[in-house]
């Protein structure tokens, strides 16, 4: 049972909530008064509760069509029934709010938001083209939980990490949403994670460890794309998961190169090696 949760969680990709906390946390307190370490712990274990809670329903939601398409899910498999996890992934992000009330109003209004698109992504991902955006935005809140709990903020600084973070996974999910076919059928949408790649080199120009740890991100990023234009089998959900893992190379980046902090810099660097590592157990896709 605990093997079926951990797989409808895809908790090998937790660690890139975690250092979304950190990173959305210290950009904000790069440029506002406040307090870094109890807020971060609440926000991750609020982002921790968000993403697997968010995992679960989207796997409920998609039970009938994974029946056809994707039998190898627990759902399909009959590990455990749609209803109960629909219900674990409702009371994952409802407890996840309530975690947030200790953070201040506007990061419980973040929650709010962040678990309403979850719950459209997982309603409604296979019925939009949108659904990309969707999960980008998702993104864009877990900053802004992180912010406004640590400094009650959302300084212009980490508004951009957030926006770079959106556009980062727009691309990725349009990519990830390509895995069933196993190939890019088009590739022009992957170009709005250029942006991401421009913040990248603004925020890291002037430090020595954020220009080495933005290299380690361009060279994953590349690596990826390099697998989804190749087009061999397997190549897509190879880069997908790259993409994600390289999620804590951005998030490290921007805390090296804004916040300056080396120890939450490399923190977040191996938050990177640690979902590559958690990979190899649990998919995560």
């Amino acid at each position: 049972m605990i093997r079926t949760a951990l797989e409808l969680g895809r908790v090998s990709n937790l660690p890139t909530v975690w250092t979304n906390a950190m990173a959305g946390a210290l950009l904000a307190l790069s440029a506002a008064p406040g307090t870094a370490f109890w807020p971060i712990v609440l926000s991750a274990l609020a982002l921790t509760l968000f993403y697997v809670g968010g995992m679960w329903l989207n796997d409920a939601f998609d039970a009938e069509h994974d029946r056809t398409q994707k039998a190898d899910r627990p759902i399909p498999r009959g590990d455990i029934r749609q209803g109960d996890v629909f219900v674990g992934g409702f009371v994952m992000l409802g407890t996840g709010i309530l975690l947030t009330l200790p953070l201040g109003g506007w990061a419980l209004v973040s929650a709010v938001l962040l678990s309403i698109s979850i719950f459209l992504y997982d309603w409604l991902h296979k019925r939009t083209a949108l659904a990309p955006v969707i999960m980008g935005v998702t993104r864009f809140f877990c900053y802004a939980l992180a912010a406004f709990g640590a400094t009650g903020s959302f300084p212009g600084v980490a508004i951009w990490g957030a926006l770079g973070l959106l556009a980062y996974v727009v691309g990725l999910t349009y990519a990830a949403k390509q895995e069933a076919y196993n190939r890019i059928e088009r590739a022009w949408p992957l170009a709005v994670m250029g942006f991401p790649g421009l913040l990248v080199l603004i925020f890291s120009w002037g430090s020595a460890l954020a220009l080495l740890i933005a290299l380690g991100f361009f060279a994953a990023t590349g690596l990826a794309l390099h697998y989804l234009f190749r087009r061999a089998k397997g190549d897509v959900p190879k880069a997908v998961t790259l993409l994600i893992a390289a999620i804590s190379l951005y998030d490290a980046t921007l805390i090296a190169g804004v916040h300056g902090g080396w120890i939450p810099a490399l923190l977040a660097v191996l938050g990177f090696g640690l979902t590559r590592a958690l990979q190899r157990v649990i998919a995560g896709t």
